[in-house]
Parts: C-alpha cells; structure tokens; sequence
C-alpha cells in the first residue's frame, strides 16, 4: 500500500492511493450504511458463514497441536543427522496457515490449507515418510494420505475432525523461528520450484492482507462475495470459474478503490466495478517488482501466452502469476452480464466417477474433478453448443443409477443448444467431445500410476425432468424447498438498470438487498479505472455513465 499526497484546493487533505490508482472515493459512511452492513451480517448467518467461539477455539487447539507435533518431528530428523544438541534444541520448525482460514473468511466445517515450513537439513522426501508415517501412528489422524506428485505436493488428513492441506517448504536457513515473516523476497533465493510454489500461498494471502485499508470491512464483504458466488455455481478454481484467492483479490481490489466504505457499500461497489471492467485489462493490487531471481512472471510484454489470457487477476507476492490462467471462456461471459442469476438449462451430462474401495474413489475423484473443465471446453468447441455449465458440487450416486461399485459420485453439466434456422430437428452427436476427456483422464491416470481395478468414468445425456432419477430422495425434497425460497427472493429482485445506460447493468444480489427493501447505498462515483500499468491488448479508457455524471 502506498500513500501519496497531492496538492488540493481549498486546504482538503490529500487523496490517498491504495493499489496502483488513486481511489474512487474516500466518502465515510453513513449511518444508513452501516444498518445495512448490520442487515448484511444478519442475512449471511443462516448460511454458516461464520463459525461460533467454540468452533474457532478447536481449530486453534488442533493448529497449535499440529504445530507441535512439526517442531518434534523436526527436532528428531535433526538428531538422526548428528546435529548437535544447541542446534536440534533450537531448531524450531513452524505452521503457518494460508487460504480462507488466514484471510479470516473460512464457513463452518471448512478445511484449513496450512504449509510447514522446516530449516535446510530437512528434506521433502523426510515430510512424505518419516513425517507421514508418524502422522500415520498418531491417534487424531484420520483419512490420512499423501499426494506427492501433486504439481504442488501435500498430505491430506483430518485431525481432530479438522480437514487439512499440508504443504511443504524447506528455507535455506539453519532454523526457524517463530517470528519468521514469510513476506520477504530474499527467502526464495535458491529454493527449488515446489518450495517456491508451496510458500507461494502463505506469500499471496500475507501480501493481500497487507495492501487492503481496513481488513475488517475486507472480510466481510468477500464472505457476502464468496456466498453469493457459491450459491450460483460459479466458484471454483479447479472447474474453471474463480478460485478463493481470484475472489478475495477482486474485493480487495474493490476495497482499495473506496478505502473508508463498510461492507455493505463494498458489495454494492464489487458489481459496480466489474460490470464495467473492460477484460482482458489486468487487475493488480500493487505494480508488479522484479527481485532479480530469475523466476517466471506474469508479463504479456515478454510472454507470448499471457497476451491470451481472457481475464487476468494477478497475484501481488513476487513471482507475480495469473491466478485464472485456466478460466473457461463462458466464464467471461457470465462476469460480462453480471446480472445473471442461474441458468436452467433443459439438457444435462451426468459424469459418473466410481471406485470399488473409498481410498481408491478419493483419488479417482480428484483426478476426475481437476479434468472437467477439459470435458467443458470440448463441449464449448462444439458448434452446435453456446453454453456448458458444470454444477461445482458433486453428489453421491444413487442406487437406482450406479453400477456394482460402491462409492460412486457425480457431476452435472448443463448444456444449451444453438437455435437452428429452417430446421426442425438435429441430431447433436457428443460422443467424441466426452470420448476425448474421458481418454485424457485414462491416460493420466494410467501415467502416474494410478488407474486400478473398478475405476470408471460415465457419461450420460439426461433432459431436466429426469433429474431426479440421479440424485438422492431426501436431496430434491430439499431442493423444491429451496426453490420456492429462491422465487420469493428473485421476485424481490430488482436490476439497477437505467434506461439511459443499457451498456452497463448493476446487480445487487437478492440474497443480500431483498432483506433491506428496496433501497440501496447510493453511488457518488465520480469514475472507474480501467487503465492498467501493463497494456493488454489496446489501451483501457475510462467509461463515462450517467451515474458519474
């Protein structure tokens, strides 16, 4: 964050920059504004987007469980390689957290994505044996496995019923101490990539953390994101959509564009801005810096492929990455008209993933998961086809549908057809679009060495009125519950849309402003920032609309 002060007229104070632009308003708030962010609060409770004390003492229990049982592990490796005593004393080892638990926007029952961070004796080959097998003999530990061929290596486990991701990442220092900052560019000088990458998460988090205004407003305003975003199949970075860190980046960038709003205006301001940002123009949170350390960054100047990228949010921890290099190109389409709710589409492919044993289905299913996109964007070349949608969540074979394996789970596509002129009927054949993915999950598989007896992939083209023959009894009761709440609130529904200014349409989601009637916070802009230190493609000129004017 950089503060710069600019002469003014009239003795005002000096507008202050948070990010790479000045900010669009530095207005406080008002007590309305504030109602509504008490409003807002209370509308995302049902939904378990925040954890009770009880829930946020027993993660810190179990972290500071696991950060001990490190700093022993640690200290024993270190006498196994003849260490002497002051040294493996005060060898020290340490936990830190990344992701959603260390932004402090984790719902109830969320996993927490954690790195350790050991000295340079210790190797990654001693963290997935030594390290695995004694997590292996402690008692708290369950469904413990590791992924080391992961293109970033981690153990999974529960501890305590606490779901964690452990990465790993040694530092070329002799010991770690407690006070040891993660922040500081000369802690990558000759570590190997997948340190570099396992650090790279606890970098991110730390550096967006450091460059918003007020963390508090932060928070709060991407939990309000982070629901909606779920609750319309849109967030998952695996999937091709936005990812935890490409959401938390746009509201931070948000934040820094109006530094003294709540998160009530924030919100509000989210879609005001990126209704109207113009892709593939970067959003940066800070100007990108070169460390001379010769790792690869994001640059379109210099690397081709970036040029290509449809909607580039960059990270602000050196080395600088693209973190939506493998967004699917509807996705653009659906950030464009923000002002969708949901599609319901009357065609669907139902992607089946079964095992015969639960080990083998948890990994099967990961393979498969972090390969639909491939299945969307087959689906997308066809020329026949304008949308393919992939529902994020996956859900439990039913037993009237799967075969003799067990432990079964399924995916749904939704699909919309082109609309032919002077034709009544067209036979659509996909079989080569889900006959190449389903090829390209076997081959991986069979790569690195993991395809066994009874793991399968289907894939079966049902209409919208056969859903319910694939998901489970209790679920679609639940679901037509569901619904009827959805109708009343979209009725509630109002799109801010002036009629002199059809060119940039502003939602306000009804999950959070149906519960405050029909006002909203106002807009004072007086202009939103298009323009990027990094040209794109043609340079970004700022949109004048009625609203600023």
């Amino acid at each position: 964050m950089s503060t710069t002060g600019n002469s003014t007229l009239g003795g005002q104070q000096p507008r202050k920059h948070y990010g790479i632009t000045s900010s669009i308003s530095l207005a406080f708030p008002r007590e309305i504004d504030h109602i509504y962010t008490q409003k807002l609060t209370e509308a995302m409770k049902p939904f378990g987007v925040f954890e009770g004390e009880d829930e946020l003492n027993h993660r810190l229990a179990v972290l500071g469980k696991l950060n001990s049982f490190v700093k022993e592990w640690i200290a024993e490796i270190s006498d196994s390689k003849n260490l002497p005593l002051s040294s493996v004393t005060n060898v020290g080892g340490k936990i830190f957290t990344f992701g959603s638990y260390r932004l402090g926007v984790h719902t109830k029952g969320a996993d927490i994505d954690a790195l350790c961070v050991a000295p340079r004796h210790i190797e990654r080959t001693d963290f997935f044996s030594s390290f695995f097998e004694k997590l292996k003999r402690h008692d708290e530990i369950k469904d413990l496995r590791a992924v080391e061929d992961a293109f970033v290596p981690v153990i999974k486990f529960k501890f305590d019923g606490i779901e964690i991701d452990l990465l790993f990442a040694r530092l070329a220092l002799q010991s770690i101490p407690d006070n040891l900052d993660l922040r500081g560019d000369s802690l990558l000088r000759n570590l190997d990539i997948r340190c570099i990458r396992s650090l790279n998460g606890c970098r991110v988090t730390d550096e967006i953390l450091y460059l918003v205004p007020n963390k508090e407003n932060f928070r709060l305003t991407l939990r309000a994101i982070k629901l909606w975003a779920k609750r319309r199949g849109i967030y998952s970075n695996m999937l091709g959509f936005l990812g935890g860190v490409s959401w938390a980046m746009l509201v931070a960038r948000t934040c820094q564009l109006y530094p003294n709003a709540v998160a009530a205006t924030l919100v509000h301001k989210f879609f005001l801005v990126f209704s109207k940002w113009e892709w593939p123009n970067p959003v940066l949170l800070k100007q990108p810096e070169d460390s001379n350390l010769n790792l690869p960054v994001w640059d379109p100047r210099v690397n081709p492929s970036d040029r290509y990228h449809l909607m580039p949010i960059i990270t602000p921890a050196y080395p600088q990455q693209n973190s939506t290099y493998n967004i699917v190109s509807y996705w653009l389409f659906l950030l464009t008209i923000f002002n969708v709710g949901c599609f319901v589409c009357r065609h669907y492919i139902v992607l089946t993933a079964s095992a015969s044993t639960e080990e083998n289905h948890l990994e099967w299913i990961g393979l498969v998961e972090s390969k639909i996109r491939v299945l969307v964007g087959n689906l997308e070349r066809n020329e026949y086809i304008t949308l393919a949608h992939v529902n994020p969540q996956s859900f439990p074979g039913s037993k009237e549908n799967h075969n003799e394996n067990e432990f079964v789970s399924m995916w749904f596509i939704g699909i919309s057809f082109k609309k032919l002129d002077n034709s009544d009927c067209v036979n659509i054949d996909l079989t080569y679009d889900i006959q190449s993915f389903t090829d390209t999950v076997y081959r991986q598989a069979s790569n690195i060495s993991m395809l066994k007896d009874g793991m399968t992939i289907e894939a079966t083209h049902v209409k919208k009125k056969q859903l319910h023959h694939y998901l489970p009894p209790e679920l679609v009761q639940r679901k037509k519950k569901v619904k009827k709440k959805s109708l009343f609130i979209e009725k509630k529904l109002k799109f801010l849309v002036s009629k002199k200014a059809k060119l940039y349409p502003i939602c306000i989601p009804s999950l959070f402003w149906a519960e405050f009637g029909r006002n909203k916070p106002e807009d004072t802009d007086i202009g939103t920032p298009f323009s990027s230190p990094i040209p794109v493609s043609k340079p970004c000129q700022p949109v004048s609309t009625p609203e600023d004017r």
